[in-house]
């Protein structure tokens, strides 16, 4: 039966792919490329969008980032806070506090990007950027360009979940992360596709868009 909801998976996989929505996955990686060549105010202002998404819904942080844009490096972290708060964040204190602290890293992470390899990069922003996580950290790394991560949230989870591939972990350890990235590789390799393609593909398959 899981053999079966695999390959059922893989087949729904393969369908995008030859359907209209690899030219919106094809797009939305080279913005990806494009974005990642950018210089550390854009590349901050992105590392914030993915500070917000922690427990958060991604289109609402989209929204917000859309909403908040330069106010990310110039605002008081009290002025961040109640921006935060009217736009509705669940966790508008904190995340400003997040926000406000890592300003002094902006300058760079220019330099994380343009040198470290994915799983370097990823346990920098891990060790030196309070509020981001492996799946923040994932989620920031590969919307700058990198190609070989995974984003485990709770879409992909249960989606995962769904197809019996694995059980819904209680907590998320740094060790069950990896694991979890390491199936998601083995299926991408299958597909002969990257994870950030694959992330955007399985992401498409639970909620129909192709978000960033």
């Amino acid at each position: 039966m899981a053999e079966e909801l695999l390959e059922r998976l893989l087949s729904r996989v393969e369908e995008l792919k030859r359907s209209s929505v690899k030219a919106l996955v094809d797009s939305r990686l080279r913005e990806f490329r494009e974005l990642g060549l950018k210089g550390s105010d854009e590349l901050f202002k992105e590392l914030c969008f993915c500070i917000l998404t922690a427990n958060f819904d991604a289109e609402k942080s989209v929204r917000i980032q859309e909403e908040v844009d330069e106010g990310f490096l110039s605002l008081s972290e009290e002025e961040l806070a109640e921006t935060l708060r009217r736009l509705g964040h669940r966790s508008p204190r904190k995340r400003a506090e997040y926000i406000v602290e890592a300003r002094k890293l902006k300058d760079s992470l220019n330099k994380i990007v343009g040198s470290l390899d994915g799983e370097s990069a990823r346990e920098w922003l891990v060790k030196n950027v309070r509020g981001i996580g492996y799946k923040e950290a994932s989620h920031f790394l590969r919307n700058v360009g990198y190609t070989d991560l995974a984003i485990i949230d709770y879409h992909i989870l249960d989606l995962l979940v769904k197809h019996r591939l694995i059980e819904k972990p209680r907590t998320m350890t740094r060790r069950r992360y990896l694991e979890i990235e390491s199936l998601l590789k083995r299926l991408a390799d299958r597909l002969n596709v990257n994870l950030a393609e694959l992330d955007l593909y399985l992401w498409y398959l639970e909620t129909g868009k192709i978000l960033k």
